[in-house]
């Protein structure tokens, strides 16, 4: 048996080692919550409503500045348990595992029939095991998008109900039976959470953690506040609302300045590709050099770095957070 079918065989035993450990982990994570929550309701254990309020009002007032880059990173992409809970993917967290497994391996045994190496064979198996990924990252991103889109007119509504006398879990009720997903969908399940026995403070907590939204833990801090010193939440709801839209108005004057910096860093990623693409179309063998040469492999390998790295710079310049 040749030396790269033997490599092919060990990445290959190594990656489904490591998707079945993964899956045993999350598992037993999921498990254990669900222990923790049962033991709640059945009185076997007090909640810990004090350590929920500090906890909200650190993660809301500190968190952002303590946090290093690496840890937001490693804390919101890196999990995939919760990365699938916030795009709302209801899927258990091995089956997708086992999901980007089987898009690893179709993607290295098209790769290694096409490119008949053990160097495509890997780049194809790699990039097909991102694809899945990308796809939850870009759900999630377009659904706490919409979350944020729909929180100003949730706060206003809240708001609008404890000035007409309804309590704030009946307030939090409302927002998850009037108002479109996903910000009902949220809101429903913290009102059913402290419905059934969790404090209030708790399944906040909960739903700024499967939603990262910093407006949302003003929300949360807000409430949090207004229940250990009292005052008015409907006023602040208000204030925090005007907040947001104002931050959405001034999001939308920078997506307009920036707009040619945006379509010229698409122009200058997509034109290598469609180069090559009709280089290899008009002189298949001229460009074939790049692909079976080792030097070619070579160059083409940090080409492709290269525009990674040209595509994260041009992220950054044009990416300007309010």
């Amino acid at each position: 048996m040749s030396l790269p079918i033997l490599i092919s065989i060990a990445v290959f035993v190594g990656v489904a080692a490591l998707v079945i450990a993964v899956g045993f982990f999350f598992t037993g994570k999921q498990e254990r919550r669900i222990e923790d929550r049962l033991e709640l309701l059945a009185g076997m254990r007090n909640p810990q409503a004090e350590q929920a309020q500090e906890s909200i009002v650190k993660e809301s007032l500190l968190g952002e500045e303590k946090q290093s880059w690496l840890s937001r990173f490693l804390e919101d992409h890196l999990n995939l348990g919760l990365l699938m809970e916030q795009a709302d993917v209801r899927m258990p967290v091995g089956q997708f595992a086992l999901f980007i497994l089987g898009a690893a391996v179709a993607g290295g045994v098209c790769g290694g029939m096409l490119g008949k190496s053990l160097f495509w064979a890997l780049l194809a198996a790699g990039l097909a095991a991102l694809l899945p990924v990308l796809w939850l990252m870009y759900r999630r991103k377009k659904r706490l998008r919409a979350f944020s889109a729909q929180l100003p007119d949730a706060l206003e509504l809240i708001a609008r109900a404890l000035r007409a006398g309804q309590s704030l879990a009946a307030a939090i009720h409302l927002v998850g039976e009037e108002m479109p997903a996903p910000i009902s969908q949220e809101f429903a399940m913290a009102y059913e959470e402290q419905n059934l026995g969790i404090p209030l403070e708790e399944s906040l907590r909960n739903m700024t953690r499967r939603v990262p939204n910093l407006d949302l833990k003003f929300f949360a801090t807000a409430v949090v506040l207004q229940r250990q010193t009292g005052g008015d939440l409907a006023e602040v709801l208000d204030k925090i609302g005007s907040l947001i839209r104002e931050r959405f108005k001034i999001w939308g004057q920078i997506q307009a300045l920036t707009g040619e910096g945006r379509m010229s860093g698409v122009v200058l990623l997509a034109l290598p590709p469609v180069l090559l693409a009709v280089m290899y179309y008009l002189n298949p063998e001229y460009t074939s050099m790049l692909f079976y040469h080792p030097q070619g492999q070579k160059m083409l390998a940090g080409a492709i770095i290269m525009q990674l790295i040209g595509a994260v710079v041009i992220r950054k310049i044009v990416n300007i957070d309010v």
